[in-house]
């Protein structure tokens, strides 16, 4: 029996309410109660994004392996066990357990329901119906659905605690993988773990798609400084913590009320215009926060405009490169394990936040303080979504001369 989109669409609100009401807090747990200093929380915000996004690739060969149903339950019951040790551990090594945990629940479930919604909409493209990017747009307005719930329940709990709210978030997930448990399909017994013979050694040897991957890291690399960086920016201006989920809230509105026709516009454009420019849009985001840090805050309300045109920016490149990527990987893939293939996607983003956060976490001090060196580290961000949108303008050339290619409407 097919999986059923409204479970799939769904799901996904609930995961990001239960991810987003915990995870944009983390930061500001660690430098105010753990009084740890930026490079120490580039480096667990990494390992949380690298232990999911990274470990994809992984969790994808499972899926293709084991079945979708399998690695999403599984996923919920890691996952769980991560916030109960953000929750009740106050340690910096319950700390650095409990986001790596979390992430390698996402590890196992996202790719698997990656699967699912492309499967959905390959079927459904094939009756003359949504297209595949279509269902991934859906995907992304039902998650961000939550993703508007999530920060502001965590904005109004944030008076009980951090690690209170945690607790809350594995409740969250307890609930959606009974319901999962329920109502999942059970998996088809798939005649090979290697449809048509595919190895690691297909993927790494597609010089064309490793180069893809690579300039898409930058993709997620840029979006999860919404952690990382932007609070650095909202300290500078005089900001806290309550000023958090009104940021998360905009993106996500944002998601809702335009990925869709974003996602058809792009469509419109033709690929190999439209991604370059989501990954430009991004680079504007970095560079306008960049012009205004050496500068002191602006009174009131104004003194939150540059993360607020930080946040619109990159929202809008993610409105346009996320669906688009993920409806690129199956013509990479050609049929074969797809789980495997989102799995390298999500990777490679993964290592691009681990090494990204790691190296420019310390950076990002100078920048908790108007002046000259407060614009640096936010030139050095602009930088890297801006080589990957030249980057991409060269692969995807040459991805459409690809036979199965799609080609610019």
């Amino acid at each position: 029996m097919p999986v059923h989109p409204f479970l799939l669409l769904s799901n996904q609100l609930v995961f990001n309410l239960g991810f987003y009401m915990v995870v944009p807090f983390l930061a500001a747990y660690l430098r105010d109660d753990l009084l740890l200093a930026g490079a120490s929380i580039g480096l667990v915000l990494g390992l949380r994004t690298f232990c999911q996004q990274g470990l994809f690739v992984f969790g994808g060969a499972l899926s293709d392996l084991l079945g979708t149903r399998r690695l999403i339950l599984l996923g919920c019951v890691v996952r769980v066990l991560g916030y109960l040790c953000l929750g009740l551990g106050g340690s910096l090594g319950m700390v650095v357990l409990g986001a790596c945990l979390t992430g390698v629940g996402g590890a196992l479930f996202s790719p698997a329901i990656s699967t699912l919604v492309a499967q959905l909409g390959a079927a459904s493209e094939a009756r003359g119906k949504r297209t595949r990017a279509q269902y991934f747009a859906l995907l992304a307005v039902w998650g961000e659905s939550g993703a508007v719930l999530g920060p502001l329940l965590g904005a109004l709990l944030i008076g009980i605690g951090f690690q209170a709210i945690a607790l809350i978030g594995a409740a969250v997930f307890v609930v959606a993988g009974l319901i999962l448990a329920r109502f999942l399909p059970q998996d088809a017994p798939a005649p090979s773990p290697t449809p048509r013979g595919l190895d690691w050694g297909t993927i790494f040897t597609d010089r064309l798609f490793l180069a893809f991957v690579t300039a898409h890291a930058a993709f997620l690399f840029s979006y999860n400084q919404l952690y990382l960086a932007l609070p650095v920016e909202i300290s500078r201006t005089g900001g806290s913590d309550h000023d958090l989920a009104p940021m998360f809230m905009i993106a996500s509105l944002l998601v809702i009320t335009l990925q869709l026709p974003i996602a058809r516009l792009a469509r419109a454009m033709g690929y190999h215009r439209s991604l370059p420019l989501g990954f430009a849009l991004m680079a504007l985001g970095f560079a306008a926060v960049a012009l205004s840090a050496p500068q002191e805050a602006a009174p009131g309300l104004m003194r939150l405009a540059p993360a607020v045109t930080l946040v619109v920016l990159l929202t809008l490149g993610h409105c346009i490169v996320r669906p688009i990527g993920m409806d690129l990987v199956p013509h990479f893939a050609q049929g074969r394990a797809l789980g495997v293939y989102y799995g390298a996607l999500a990777s490679s983003g993964g290592i691009a936040v681990l090494v990204g956060n790691v190296a420019l976490g310390g950076l990002l001090d100078r920048a908790l303080v108007p002046g000259v060196d407060a614009a640096l580290p936010w030139f050095v961000l602009a930088a890297v979504p801006a080589a990957s949108a030249l980057a991409m303008l060269l692969i995807l050339q040459r991805l459409s001369r690809r036979v199965d290619a799609p080609q610019p409407a």
